[in-house]
């Protein structure tokens, strides 16, 4: 999360999954700090990086390479966990951004329930407030959710795109374009209230454009497409292409 023009939109590029295919075989390589400077260098205008529970791709050792290695900012994904919390503190990253985890998961599968633990998860981002993070939470276009991320003073939301981008993929046209109107309205209805609006989750070259066009969105946050893609066109080719459909849909 940078500073930039209101009419610009940031791109964060996830890199956890350089850490699925280097544990795949164990060992270091390939390295995701070494990703994280091709992005950087490729244009990205920060690096999310997921430490989850299990540790299942990003380690410890990585979060303390990128905080170390990085020019542009980290955002920091996390469960609501104190073990999390207490990294994140030792770390302070530019960004956190808490979101929903479970262990069998393969990917994260919705948005965080802020509404029916209001009290709890805004205890739980005080302190890395005031350690200077700037604390994002990740929900779903619902306006109960959005209403209580405002409440507890997170500054920044980001929606999950997820099911918009699967209705996409399978050709549902009236359910993607049922999705795409429930975020374009929820991403207004934060503005309004004054919160600082992300999207991502399942993002490709294919329905990015869509969503970039959103005038609310600040930033899109993308990985496990670009990754994958990079196999064929290179990591640097793909986030160039990504960043180029955004701002052809700015435009």
């Amino acid at each position: 999360m940078v500073h930039s023009s209101s009419n610009s939109l940031r791109l964060g590029v996830n890199i956890d999954h350089v850490a699925t295919v280097r544990n795949a075989r164990g060992g270091r390589y390939p390295d995701p700090l070494r990703a994280a400077l091709l992005a950087e260098n490729a244009g990205a205008d920060g690096i999310t990086a997921h430490l989850r529970e299990d540790r299942r791709h990003i380690t410890d050792k990585d979060i303390e390479s990128l905080i170390n290695g990085l020019r542009v900012p980290l955002n920091f994904e996390m469960a609501a966990t104190k073990e999390m919390q207490d990294i994140a503190l030792r770390h302070v990253p530019h960004a956190v951004c808490i979101v929903p985890e479970k262990r069998e998961e393969r990917t994260t599968e919705g948005g965080l329930e802020v509404a029916r633990e209001e009290n709890k998860i805004g205890d739980f981002i005080a302190p890395l407030r005031e350690a200077g993070c700037r604390v994002s939470i990740f929900i779903a276009a619902d306006e109960r959710q959005i209403e209580s991320a405002a409440r507890i003073g997170a500054p920044v939301i980001e929606l999950h795109t997820g099911a918009y981008c699967d209705a996409h993929a399978e050709g549902r046209v009236v359910d993607c374009e049922a999705e795409l109107e429930r975020l374009s309205e929820m991403s207004k209805y934060a503005n309004e209230l004054g919160l600082e609006v992300h999207a991502g989750h399942g993002l490709t070259f294919d329905c990015v454009k869509p969503i970039a066009a959103f005038p609310q969105l600040m930033e899109l946050n993308i990985g496990h497409f670009l990754i994958g893609e990079s196999i064929y066109i290179g990591l640097e080719a793909a986030i160039k292409k990504m960043r180029k459909l955004m701002n052809d849909a700015r435009s």
